[in-house]
């Protein structure tokens, strides 16, 4: 299905898939999830470090005053590399992987590669905090990065990234959300697996529609539902009949549907802004929530 997005730089033959790595167990995680992609679908892997050293160097701090200091930092960054090719070539011996080693911060060098990249994945904690559930990097990249940002998290099983299930596309009918539909497309088709389409009629909880003179039924957020799923799916499906779609629709509440069905997929698709949210505010707070507490990874999608 690539010949449908000869205008999109992530779906080109060329573009890489790219993983941020700081050698913790989370960041060895995303490299195995990467590698296995990257090997599945035939593209290069590559695997890049950032070192955080531009900071310094504009006052000349790290050269003059502590060569040992970053000459460790530097060779401490390239075992790392080290070991995460290792990692990547025992997922595929004949894996074309590439490892970049970055004076840059690993937020900016992320955000640069997911320009061209296939998609960037990152993993969910990391040694120093730098790649870390609540760390700045994940968060930054995630709001950020452009086209596909996979935030790899752990299933919690021995299994721990699922290569079975659904992949899941939360759809709320914005036009943010229309980038996802199309991923969300693409991915179930790599991945030969049916695929989800969950709308959430509302953030409120069920039981505060009760006190409100025009409540919601159930009747009519299934009808509405059903139409903004049917919209947003329009033409999606003859691009690519052999994905199964199963449309779900919930009254309330799209980041307790989406954890829920996280639980069984093998991949969960969401847009980077939500119907409601700011231009600024560049990760809405469904798709801020689900990267942090999702049991499976989380592809945050950003429109072109």
């Amino acid at each position: 299905m690539t010949t449908q997005h000869h205008n999109d730089p992530h779906r080109l033959a060329s573009a890489e898939i790219v993983v941020g790595t700081d050698g913790s167990e989370a960041a060895d995680l995303a490299v195995r999830w990467a590698a296995e992609t990257a090997a599945q679908r035939g593209r290069r892997l590559r695997i890049v470090h950032g070192l955080d050293l531009t900071a310094g160097s504009d006052y000349g701090l790290y050269d003059v005053i502590m060569p040992p200091v970053i000459d460790a930092i530097r060779r401490e960054g390239a075992d790392t590399l080290r070991t995460a090719r290792r990692l990547a070539q025992q997922v595929d011996p004949g894996l074309t992987v590439e490892t970049e080693l970055s004076e840059a911060d690993p937020a900016h060098l992320l955000i640069e590669l997911s320009e061209a990249a296939h998609l960037v994945a990152i993993g969910t904690a990391g040694s120093g905090g730098a790649l870390g559930h609540h760390g700045s990097t994940l968060l930054a990249v995630a709001s950020h990065g452009r086209g596909p940002i996979v935030v790899v998290r752990d299933t919690g099983t021995e299994q721990q990234t699922r290569r079975i299930g659904p992949v899941v596309l939360g759809a709320d009918g914005g036009p943010v959300s229309a980038a996802a539909v199309g991923a969300a497309f693409a991915e179930a088709s790599e991945r030969r697996t049916r695929l989800v389409a969950v709308h959430a009629w509302s953030d409120l909880y069920y039981d505060r529609f009760a006190g409100l003179p025009y409540a919601v039924s159930d009747h009519d957020a299934e009808t509405v539902g059903q139409a903004i799923l049917a919209e947003q799916l329009t033409g999606w499906q003859e691009k690519y009949p052999d994905v199964q779609v199963i449309r779900k629709v919930y009254l309330s509440g799209p980041r307790q549907a989406l954890r829920e069905w996280s639980r069984s997929a093998q991949l969960l698709v969401v847009g980077s802004r939500g119907r409601g949210g700011f231009r600024g505010l560049l990760l809405g707070s469904t798709s801020n929530a689900l990267v942090q507490t999702a049991h499976c990874p989380v592809m945050v999608v950003h429109p072109q």
